[in-house]
């Protein structure tokens, strides 16, 4: 086997594959990455007991093969190498690395024991990449951290018809983001659990490519784009629909200019104790946030307008509220309140959305939404 290719190219392929690698493992081959060059082709594939990445590049061949090397070994390889055309071969027990005077031998390892690559699912649509990455962002904030409910760590996929929901929590906050997205039929249904880390560094390393294809089984999820494919194992269970929990009648609104609150938000915490929460006094034109206790304390005022009451006062867990209001892309947020230890809701606004609520009478549903549960506040 060898195969000449450019360090640049290298160093990304071999980087987007090493994602799935395990970090430590009882199976020392699923630490390697499997390079295949044939016909101006390369190949590189990795997995592990739950994921799996595959990546072609172009590449010229001298000799066509396969071997299998350590893979996070070969990334700092890649990385250090100088800026030039990189030639890869066999020779006999190694794997030679050679670029701008530099050259490497890298141990290989046997390929009899390296199991087979899944295979990818039945495609059932595909999404825009840019925006799939965006809508996993916004939700994934929300996915719980405790790996011993391994069904809330992922994210609901659900697919309808052209409609994609994203919908991820941890039992205090709940976050779900709708798309459009492309069906290879109109019948399209689908309801899975994604492992949330998982689908981020999937979503994020496909970047701004064009069309993703969506691909599902009964087991797993698959994703193909530009010679890039990966597959992911679903989560067991079912996380709880949003419907009902969404459903607020006749709250109390606030509305504000989002990036002076996350400032605010930040300025105010830094005297909360751990996870103390902060206050959100709002009146008719302003809110004033508030933190701490006895000598310790932090406020600041900011404008808001304050609809369907006089004065309503929630407090927030100030870094689910933080996680909350960086999740959003939007000018303005606005807040659906219920009243002290209650839900709420929040959404971004844009001008566009005010446009089309003067225009209609009634804003279209949002397509991000963040439900947060306020504490009381303090005495």
């Amino acid at each position: 086997m060898e195969f000449r290719i450019d360090r640049s190219a290298l160093t990304d392929a071999v980087a987007w594959a090493a994602r799935v690698l395990p970090t430590r493992s009882p199976v020392p081959v699923l630490g390697g990455l499997l390079l295949e060059a044939d016909s101006g082709r390369l190949r590189i594939s990795g997995l592990d007991y739950e994921a799996s990445a595959c990546i072609e590049v172009e590449a010229e061949t001298v000799r066509a093969g396969r071997v299998l090397v350590m893979g996070r070994r070969l990334l700092d390889v890649c990385r250090v190498l100088p800026e030039s055309p990189v030639v890869c071969a066999v020779e006999g027990s190694r794997f030679s690395v050679t670029g701008g005077g530099a050259r490497f031998g890298l141990s290989v390892l046997p390929l009899d024991d390296y199991p087979a690559l899944p295979p990818l699912p039945g495609v059932l649509g595909a999404v825009d990449s840019e925006e799939f990455a965006a809508a996993v962002a916004h939700v994934a904030v929300a996915a719980g951290r405790d790996d011993t409910l391994p069904t809330l760590t992922g994210i609901r996929v659900g697919l309808d018809g052209d409609t994609m929901t994203l919908a991820a929590t941890d039992r205090y906050r709940f976050a779900v983001r709708t798309l459009a997205w492309k069906p290879a039929t109109a019948d399209v249904s689908a309801d899975v659990v994604v492992s949330a880390r998982r689908l981020t560094e999937i979503a994020r390393s496909f970047g701004r490519s064009g069309m993703v294809d969506v691909a599902l089984d009964a087991g797993s999820a698959g994703f193909e784009l530009a010679g890039m494919r990966t597959t992911v194992r679903l989560l067991d269970g079912r996380l709880p629909r949003h419907d009902k929990l969404f459903a607020m009648a006749d709250p109390t609104t606030a509305v504000t200019d989002r990036a002076p609150l996350v400032e605010a938000v930040k300025r105010v915490a830094v005297v909360a104790d751990g996870d103390s929460p902060l206050q959100l006094a709002f009146s008719g034109d302003s809110v004033l946030l508030q933190a701490g206790y006895e000598d310790d304390v932090a406020s600041q005022r900011l404008p808001a307008v304050l609809e369907g009451a006089d004065e309503l006062t929630v407090a927030f867990n100030p870094s689910y509220l933080m996680d909350a209001l960086a999740s959003f892309d939007a000018p303005v947020v606005q807040f659906g309140l219920m009243g002290p230890g209650q839900r709420a809701m929040i959404t971004g606004r844009t001008d566009e959305d005010s446009t089309a609520a003067s225009d209609q009478g009634a804003a279209p549903r949002p397509t991000h939404r963040h439900l947060l549960m306020s504490v009381k506040p303090l005495v």
